[in-house]
């Protein structure tokens, strides 16, 4: 089981290095499914691996010019300020026993994994859908308030569940802000880093850390988010991305399964 674990440790990375996101709202299940890490502690490990990660494959967007520093700034703050309070206040503060009906006791884990398993089936159809042509500039100025709420919607995800949240980033940037494709993905890996460590920052303290455990299944996505890279290169992330999209949709599926009716 633990080889199959590394090896679903590299396709997170090489999605994330191809489509600049939804290769980390598989991180949990991984953890959760095929390492038999405790819920609870996977979201704190997926925010490891999930920023280590996405740290590392935003080196050559910046590099290259592909990352908006301000965006990511005005994006990232409200994002950073509700990963904060979501691991310390919103996540502590669910019991570990929610509520009982007959005889299915639904508890934080379950709890947990359902609303990740919703939040793959909606991740899903962000994948599957057709993409709107990028605009060739802007035609006006972007709304703040959407893109504060969005920060703040993304933040709380990450700090609930240790997902980075690039499905619903790059949608935004895209749409909101009229960034190029390859610029969002970019600041969309930035934005994604830096929430993510300081969600695991901000959750230091709260559990014992398996640190060579961390590192190796980080250093497994890393090494899968270079092998994305070069793909991009190669492959059409826009015929990939629906692929995928139908992958998360049945893995989103399978969990709501597993973890309500065959509990």
């Amino acid at each position: 089981m633990e080889i199959t674990g590394y090896s679903a440790s590299i396709f997170i990375g090489i999605s994330l290095g191809i489509i600049g996101g939804g290769g980390s709202i598989l991180t949990v299940p991984v953890l959760v499914y095929l390492f038999s890490v405790d819920t609870f502690l996977a979201t704190t490990y997926s925010l490891f691996v999930v920023g280590s990660t996405s740290l590392v494959g935003s080196f050559s967007y910046f590099k290259n010019g592909f990352v908006d520093s301000k965006t990511a700034l005005f994006f990232g703050i409200p994002s950073i300020i509700a990963v904060f309070l979501t691991r310390h206040y919103i996540l502590p503060a669910i019991p570990e026993h929610v509520m009982k009906i007959g005889d299915f006791e639904l508890s934080r884990s379950i709890l947990l994994m359902v609303f990740f398993a919703g939040l793959m089936i909606f991740a899903s159809y962000s994948m599957i859908k057709k993409d709107k042509k990028e605009s060739a500039a802007i035609t006006k100025p972007a709304n703040i308030i959407p893109i504060i709420a969005q920060g703040l919607i993304v933040g709380v995800i990450t700090g609930l569940i240790g997902a980075g949240g690039g499905f619903l980033i790059i949608p935004a940037l895209v749409n909101l802000l009229k960034l190029p494709i390859k610029t969002a993905i970019g600041t969309s890996l930035i934005i994604i880093a830096v929430n993510s460590l300081m969600g695991f920052g901000f959750s230091l303290g709260y559990f014992p850390i398996d640190w060579q455990f961390l590192l190796t299944v980080t250093l497994f996505a890393v090494a899968g988010i270079f092998i994305g890279m070069y793909l991009s290169t190669k492959i059409d992330a826009k015929k990939l991305k629906p692929a995928f999209g139908w992958f998360v949709l049945v893995m989103g599926i399978y969990i709501l399964i597993k973890e309500t009716i065959l509990k």
